[in-house]
C-alpha cells in the first residue's frame, strides 16, 4: 500500500491487534541499530595503533551526541513523485541546518519508519529490549495504543513547565492525553477534518443545514452531479470511522462513547445522523465509489463530478490533479494543485452540516512526538522539541511533515497561515473538533466496529432497524474489553 496516507499508522492493524491481544508477547521486530558514534570510532582506533595517550596536553572537546528520530519520511528519497515528497523534502532542507545550529551538541540521525509499521515497531522494540530512537513522529490516533502497551515516556510534567505550553490549543492537549489524564505527546500540528467543495456547485456557500444539504444535493443530482463524496467504506479496519461517519455523527450533536469508556452508540443523535447519511446513499446523492475503499472515493472531487468531500485538512496533497466544473486544470501533480484552486476560488473550505441550532463538529487528530521508554538520548530529544516550538523553526514543520494547523495559538498569525487555504481552515474548524474516540481505548476494534455498523445501515441493509444495530454493535464491543 502507498505511504502516502499521513499517520493513519499502525495501531489499526491485524498484527497490532494481535501484539495487544497477546499482553506484547510477539517476538520484537528488530529495531534499527544505531551507528557508532565518533568518539567510538575514535576510541577503536587509538586501541587498534595502541599509541601511547599524552599526559601533558588539555581534554579533548567533547563530541557531539547522536540524537535518533523515527520519521516516515527520508531525506534520501528524492523521487519529485513520491507521495510523501513534502515531508522528505523536509527532513533533507532541516536536518544539515539543525546540526550546523547544534554543532558540537547535537547530530541528528533520522531513521526512516514504514508508515504504517512504525507503532507496532515501536511497541515490539521496547517490549523485546531493542533499539528504539529517541523520539517518535507518530499522531494522537495511534497515543492509547502506545500507552497500553507501555511504550511511552509520561511527559506531563516537563511539558507544562516548558514557556509554550500555555499557547498550546487544549484541544490539541486533550488529544496527547492517555487515559490517566497524563500527557505522553507532544503536539505541534492539528489535523481536522473539514469540507472541500467546488464553489461553482455551491455557489451561495457550503450548505449549513441537513435541510438544506438535501434540497441543494436534488438540484445538483439533476445536473448529473454528485452533492458529496466520502470515505464509506470499511476499508483499512474502519478507516471511514474516522473519515467521514465520526464528522456526521458528532454535527449531529451524537458521540461514540459515555465517557467512561464503554461504547454507546444508540443514542438518539446517532440514530438521525444515521437517517441522514443513509438519505443521502438512497437518493443517488453520493457515488457509488464511496464504498470501494483504497482511497478511490477522491477521483469523484478530483474531476468535479462531486461538488464536496470531507475530508482531513491534509488531504489536498492527495487530491490532484484537479480539473474544475467549468473545465479549468490544476495539474501540476504537486500538492498545490488543490491550494491554487483554492487561491482562485474554485475550491472552498466549510465545516460539515448541523441541526438547527446545533454546532457542526469534526474529528481532530494531532501530529507531534513521543519520546519511546528506554531512549537514549532524552535531553537530546527535549532539545529538539524546544527547537520545533521556536517561532523560527515551528511553520515550517506545521506546513510540511506536521501536514496541518498550528496547535501553538500564536503561530497561527505568521506569515506562512495568512494564505487563503490557511485562512478558510482556520475558521472552517476552529473549536469545533474533537477526537472521535473520547474515553474508548481499544482503538483498532472500536474503530472496525463502528465502521461495520454504519457501513451495513447505510448500504449493505438500508431497512434494518438503526437502534437494534447500534446496540447490537456496542454490546460487541462492550462485551470484548
Amino acid at each position: 500500500m502507498s505511504t502516502k496516507r499521513n499517520l493513519v499508522l499502525a495501531g489499526t492493524t491485524l498484527a497490532l491487534a494481535f501484539l495487544v491481544a497477546c499482553g506484547g508477547d510477539a517476538t520484537p521486530t528488530q529495531a534499527p541499530t544505531r551507528p557508532p558514534t565518533e568518539a567510538v570510532q575514535a576510541t577503536e582506533a587509538s586501541q587498534a595503533t595502541e599509541a601511547p595517550l599524552p599526559t601533558d596536553t588539555a581534554a579533548p572537546a567533547a563530541e557531539a551526541q547522536q540524537f535518533i528520530t523515527w520519521y516516515q519520511y527520508d531525506e534520501q528519497n528524492e523521487d519529485p513523485k513520491s507521495d510523501e515528497r513534502v515531508g522528505n523534502a523536509y527532513l533533507r532542507k532541516t536536518i544539515p541546518l539543525f546540526n550546523e545550529q547544534f554543532s558540537g551538541k547535537l547530530t541528528w540521525v533520522n531513521q526512516p519508519q514504514a508508515w504504517d509499521k512504525m507503532t507496532l515497531a515501536l511497541v515490539a522494540a521496547v517490549q523485546g529490549g531493542g533499539e528504539v530512537p529517541d523520539l517518535m513522529h507518530t499522531g494522537s490516533g495511534e497515543l492509547v495504543t502506545l500507552y497500553n502497551n507501555g511504550a511511552v515516556e509520561d511527559l506531563t510534567d516537563w511539558i507544562k513547565s516548558m514557556p509554550w505550553f500555555s499557547d498550546l490549543d487544549p484541544n490539541a492537549v486533550q488529544a496527547c492525553t492517555a487515559p490517566d489524564g497524563r500527557i505522553y505527546c507532544v503536539p505541534v500540528s492539528e489535523q481536522p477534518q473539514l469540507v472541500f467543495y467546488w464553489s461553482e456547485h455551491f455557489p451561495n456557500g457550503y450548505p449549513k443545514t441537513p435541510e438544506d444539504f438535501l434540497k441543494q444535493a436534488e438540484e445538483l443530482k439533476q445536473k448529473n452531479v454528485y452533492a458529496i463524496t466520502y470515505f464509506g467504506s470499511t476499508d483499512f479496519d474502519g478507516e471511514g470511522t474516522t473519515r467521514y461517519f465520526w464528522m456526521a455523527v458528532s454535527s449531529f450533536g451524537g458521540t461514540f462513547d459515555d465517557g467512561q469508556g464503554n461504547m454507546r452508540l444508540n443514542t438518539p443523535e446517532n440514530v438521525n445522523a444515521i437517517e441522514f447519511m443513509r438519505e443521502i446513499v438512497a437518493k443517488g446523492y453520493s457515488p457509488e465509489i464511496v464504498f470501494a475503499g483504497k482511497f478511490q472515493e477522491e477521483e469523484p472531487m478530483k474531476t468535479a463530478e462531486a461538488a464536496s468531500f470531507p475530508t482531513g485538512v491534509f488531504g489536498y496533497r492527495y487530491v490532484n490533479p484537479l480539473k474544475s466544473p467549468s473545465g479549468k486544470e490544476y495539474n501540476t501533480k504537486t500538492e498545490k494543485d488543490m491550494l491554487d484552486a483554492i487561491e482562485a476560488g474554485d475550491v472552498k473550505l466549510s465545516s460539515f452540516v448541523a441541526p438547527e441550532g446545533q454546532k457542526p463538529s469534526c474529528g481532530l487528530s494531532v501530529s507531534g512526538f513521543v519520546i519511546p521508554k528506554g531512549a537514549k538520548n532524552m535531553d537530546g530529544a527535549k532539545q529538539y522539541l524546544n527547537w520545533i516550538m521556536d517561532p523560527q523553526n515551528n511553520p515550517d514543520w506545521v506546513q510540511a511533515p506536521g501536514a496541518g494547523l498550528p496547535a501553538l495559538g500564536s503561530i497561527r498569525a505568521a506569515q506562512t497561515f495568512q494564505t487563503t487555504f490557511y485562512k478558510q481552515a482556520i475558521e472552517a474548524t476552529a473549536g469545533l473538533c474533537k477526537p472521535w474516540y473520547g474515553s474508548l481505548t481499544k482503538l483498532p476494534d472500536a474503530k472496525k466496529v463502528i465502521a461495520t455498523a454504519i457501513y451495513r445501515l447505510i448500504k449493505e441493509d438500508p431497512t434494518a432497524d438503526i437502534a437494534a444495530e447500534l446496540t447490537k454493535a456496542q454490546d460487541e464491543y462492550n462485551n470484548n474489553k
